[in-house]
């Protein structure tokens, strides 16, 4: 059985956000207004909820607060969210504090593709699988049979499942589907596995393939019993998940998935509870804690660009690690997807983000735009000094 690595169970996640330019001026201008805490200064990393409260979890549907300020939030501030939210081309957006919405704008209802964020899922997936030893992720490609058209080298055979998870598998073969950094790839086998991380669709979709393989199940059978049923989703339709991809370039498809904004939001909900839901430990505590850990910091990221953002990753989700965004920022995390498909975590404040665009519509948000927007919620927080609502 393969454990769980003890120095990512307990490596501290580094601080991080974005607050980047947007599309318009006057974005841009209420953006670096809003980079000074609103009309109530935040109360820090502590999260909002005490340790004495019952956790709250979303039944049917989510229960929503009375106000932002009885959850510990500056209506005033959260108006300037709406107000930059209002000026991109965002269909769906949910804040949720203490298992409450305390902020919503749009659709939160419609179901749409979630492009990379499938990934972030896909790692959530694996978890049950690696505890009860299903899932051997120091099991190389060689032992697990995977290969392609473009036959992997011998030195590409000896990554591991781990190396796949986290991004660093040293395989630069062609993907069945494009938006990753192939095109920034080092030479076929200038990069010894685990070595050099690049975002790469070869590596996620392989996942797809390894997990199918090794565990006997389907993904979207597997993401129905193990992950939307038990968490509620309201708006899961299993035949709307089906693989995609040119097979000739990879024999190993995209696992492309589809869920509203408020799915998306238990979806977070549930790892900013450490999988646990409502008593039943869904996915593994310490699996959460490993795959949102850092495995590669910033300062490794590849193409090199990428280390002027304020991410490193993990297993297949990206980490926060950026000393400069503030204790409200250590240990979040993020599920990042195409075109605005986002899923955020902050357990600092107790808060789950999800956001979503309609893709196929030809409009789309960036990820700065996202975190800048992010970041005036956050900057909205004023915990128990809140002034009272009006």
């Amino acid at each position: 059985m393969t454990t769980l690595r003890q120095n990512q169970q307990t490596a501290p996640r580094a601080r991080r956000s974005s607050v980047l330019p947007l599309r318009a001026l006057t974005f841009a201008a209420l953006l670096l207004g809003g980079c000074a805490p609103a009309s109530a200064p935040s109360a820090g990393p502590a999260p909002s909820t005490t340790t004495s409260a019952p956790l709250v979890y979303p039944q049917a549907s989510w229960e929503h607060h009375a106000s932002p300020e009885a959850a510990g939030w500056s209506s005033a501030g959260l108006e300037e969210v709406r107000e930059a939210l209002s000026q991109l081309s965002t269909t769906g957006f949910v804040a949720v504090a203490d298992g409450r919405i305390f902020f919503e704008y749009g659709d939160l209802q419609t179901v749409s593709y979630l492009a990379s964020v499938r990934k972030s899922v896909l790692s959530m997936l694996f978890g049950n699988y690696v505890a009860d030893g299903t899932v051997d992720l120091d099991r190389t490609l060689a032992e697990l049979g995977i290969d392609d058209h473009q036959a992997l080298t011998e030195a590409e055979k000896r990554a591991t499942i781990r190396d796949l998870l986290s991004a660093r598998s040293g395989v630069y073969h062609p993907a069945s589907n494009s938006g990753d950094n192939l095109a920034s790839a080092p030479p076929r086998g200038s990069q010894e596995p685990g070595a050099y991380y690049l975002y790469s669709n070869w590596d996620f979709n392989a996942l797809g393939t390894i997990f199918e393989q090794e565990t006997g199940r389907n993904i979207y059978d597997a993401l129905e019993t193990d992950l939307a049923r038990p968490i509620g989703v309201q708006d899961f339709d299993r035949s709307l998940h089906r693989k995609s991809g040119d097979l000739t370039r990879s024999r190993h498809p995209a696992y492309h998935m589809h869920f509203s904004t408020r799915d998306m939001a238990r979806i977070g909900y549930l790892m900013l509870r450490e999988g646990e839901w409502e008593g039943e430990q869904l996915v593994p505590r310490d699996w959460v804690r490993e795959s949102t850990s850092l495995v590669t910091p910033r300062a490794e990221m590849n193409p090199e660009h990428r280390r002027d953002e304020s991410f490193g990753y993990g297993y297949l989700w990206w980490v926060f690690d950026d000393l400069d965004l503030g204790p409200e920022y250590e240990g979040a995390y993020v599920a990042h997807g195409a075109v605005g498909q986002h899923i955020l975590v902050v357990p600092a404040l107790d808060l789950v983000v999800a956001h979503k665009t309609r893709p196929g519509d030809g409009r789309r948000v960036s990820h700065d735009e996202f975190h800048a927007v992010a970041r005036l919620l956050v900057n909205a927080h004023c915990g128990d000094r809140c002034p009272e609502a009006r």
